[in-house]
């Protein structure tokens, strides 16, 4: 009945030793086997719901994640469109400042224009008044002596024709220039106010241009104003919607670690059934050949009439030891982190196990008698953060353990083999999210499900 070797729930193997069973006991243990398949069972179904309900989670998640990049992009076009604008504001804002200093210089130098003109305007004024005043005091002389007889007079008192024709000339000279210098001054005059006039409508012109182009620019300012009023909303709705972005980003990380942790607690417990659903058929082959025997030790019985039945009668056995209900330490190191809260990097923020700092090498046994219900190893995707781990399977006066070994660098043993207190199952290692070389040891209650470990030092002897 090697067999029996395999039931973890009928077999001592800390001692080694095999005890048959009654019928009834085997029935029994198949019952609770039934039992903890419809628990499985349920188990399974349960995380297939979450793992639906997790799927349709990341899908609307998705979709939120899509209708936000879709309004970014909107925006985002919004935003390039309004910098364009805003360059373009900017640009013509340049021109038009470049404009209003231009006719500034320009009146500037008009004024100056007008200034030099009006000097020039009084100078000739000036002129001109000397000269009336010259050929009023010329005029004046002339009545005093009896008007135009004191040419005649000069004329006359000429000692020579010759003297005569040179005095006339000078006369005439002399009136002539006068008229023409009189000419020449209010011709001058007259260009100069021209020209001051001239230049003080191309002053005006210029001003008024002026005006109009202060009144752009104020325009232009104005529309640059709106322009950077509708960039700064559209850089908080860019950035809100960023936010959101994140957000989902980080709820889709989530909900994804999430699905891997169903993902892999379904291959443990599809692991876990395959284990119960062995043991179920070792049992039911133990029953068969319990049923067997009984049936042959009644038909014997029956027909030795020289003897007592009672005597000849097999007895059951007794039923095998659970290991006194506690759990060895698994290997003979420091406790490096103890089970709970704990701060470190790239770890979680509560642990649910104890650590052993031991080097890589330093062998690992099994903490009490049992079946093992899991292996994996850092490269099968199932239970990677913990590297090469082990489960074991227990069952302590009729309540179901699992002990959890993980990190390490060799494994020695495999699904379904049973295992005794003490039993080797591996070495320690540094495999997996490890900081360094260390045996992590979890406890749980029933079979193992993520995060719900209990505290090894309660059970630990």
């Amino acid at each position: 009945m090697t067999a029996v070797f395999l039931f973890l729930f009928t077999v001592n193997i800390s001692t080694g030793s095999v005890k048959a069973e009654s019928v009834s006991d085997v029935k029994n243990k198949i019952n609770e086997l039934d039992e903890k398949k419809s628990k499985l069972e349920e188990k399974n179904g349960s995380l297939q719901s979450d793992k639906a309900n997790v799927n349709g989670k990341l899908d609307k998640n998705l979709e939120k994640q899509s209708d936000v990049k879709n309004e970014m992009e909107v925006i985002d076009s919004k935003l390039t469109k309004t910098t364009s604008s805003i360059e373009k504001k900017k640009n013509e804002i340049d021109k038009t400042n470049e404009k209003m200093n231009q006719l500034k210089e320009e009146i500037v130098q008009l004024k100056d224009q007008i200034k030099n003109l009006e000097k020039e305007i009084k100078e000739l004024q000036e002129s001109i008044m000397k000269r009336e005043a010259l050929l009023k005091n010329r005029l004046q002389s002339i009545q005093e002596n009896g008007g135009k007889m004191n040419y005649i007079e000069v004329l006359l008192g000429s000692k020579s024709f010759t003297e005569f024709i040179g005095r006339t000339s000078a006369v005439n000279t002399i009136m002539d220039s006068d008229k023409d210098i009189m000419e020449s001054l209010e011709a001058d005059k007259k260009a100069l106010e021209s020209k001051k006039i001239e230049v003080e409508q191309k002053k005006e012109k210029v001003e008024e241009n002026k005006k109009k182009v202060e009144a752009n620019k104020v325009e232009l300012d104005k529309q640059k104003a709106e322009l950077d009023n509708l960039k700064g909303k559209l850089d908080k709705q860019l950035a809100t919607k960023e936010k959101i972005q994140a957000k989902l980003e980080d709820e889709h990380e989530e909900l994804e670690n999430y699905k891997v942790s169903i993902e892999e607690e379904q291959e443990v417990l599809r692991k876990q059934q395959a284990t119960a659903a062995k043991a179920k058929q070792l049992a039911q082959d133990q029953l068969k050949e319990l049923e067997q025997e009984a049936a042959q030790q009644q038909k014997q019985s029956q027909s030795d009439s020289g003897s007592s039945g009672s005597k000849e009668q097999a007895s059951a056995s007794p039923k095998p030891s659970s290991g006194g209900g506690t759990f060895s330490y698994p290997v003979s190191g420091p406790i490096t982190s103890g089970f709970g809260p704990r701060s470190c990097t790239g770890c979680s923020s509560f642990h649910h196990g104890l650590d052993f700092g031991v080097g890589i090498g330093t062998p690992i046994y099994a903490s009490a008698p049992g079946v093992v219900s899991m292996v994996s190893t850092e490269y099968d995707g199932s239970m990677n953060g913990y590297g090469n781990v082990v489960l074991v399977t227990h069952n302590i006066k009729g309540k179901t353990y699992t002990t959890l070994y993980a990190h390490l660098n060799s494994i020695s043993v495999s699904e379904g083999q049973a295992v005794g207190k003490g039993q080797s199952i591996g070495q320690s290692g540094n495999t997996g999210n490890s900081t360094g070389p260390h045996l992590h040891f979890e406890i749980h209650n029933g079979y193992w499900k993520s995060k719900s470990g209990i505290n090894p030092l309660s059970y630990l002897q």
